[in-house]
């Protein structure tokens, strides 16, 4: 896994952006927040497009959602539905399944992982250490 580093990143490049960071962001985390904050400076002004999967959605409505927070849960969604979604196929499923294979990934990790190959994601951005091993994608955290 490489280091985030949003400026050297080439205009219009196409990022699959894992929950973590996303999360960071939202709740504006003290310790983590940041590290990315560069990365949506650079998707706010039209240079970096930005896709988020499925299974992002429900981990960043988790939060809200269970702490009976409806009109956050809303105004989260409609942050991530602003941006490229990448909806779980049966591809998307078969290919998870050979990379949980490969890298021992966990299902989530392997969706993630799987969406950015199908979309042909320039690099696929996340904060879990467990993507460290993966070959054929840019991994940036």
């Amino acid at each position: 896994m490489e280091a985030l580093n949003a400026a050297a990143l080439p205009a219009g490049a196409l990022l699959l952006v894992d929950s973590a960071p996303i999360i960071y962001t939202l709740e504006a985390n003290e310790r983590f927040a940041q590290r990315f904050a560069p990365l949506f400076q650079r998707h706010a002004m039209g240079e970096l497009v930005i896709a988020v999967t499925t299974i992002t959605i429900a981990e960043v409505l988790t939060g809200p959602l269970k702490a009976g927070e409806e009109v956050l849960a809303k105004r989260y969604r409609a942050v991530l539905d602003s941006w490229q979604v990448v909806d779980f196929t049966s591809d998307i499923a078969e290919s998870a399944a050979r990379l949980r294979g490969t890298y021992g990934l966990k299902l989530p990790d392997a969706i993630q992982l799987a969406s950015a190959l199908e979309i042909n994601a320039h690099a696929l951005v996340t904060h879990d250490r467990d993507f460290a091993q993966v070959r054929g994608m840019r991994v940036l955290g």
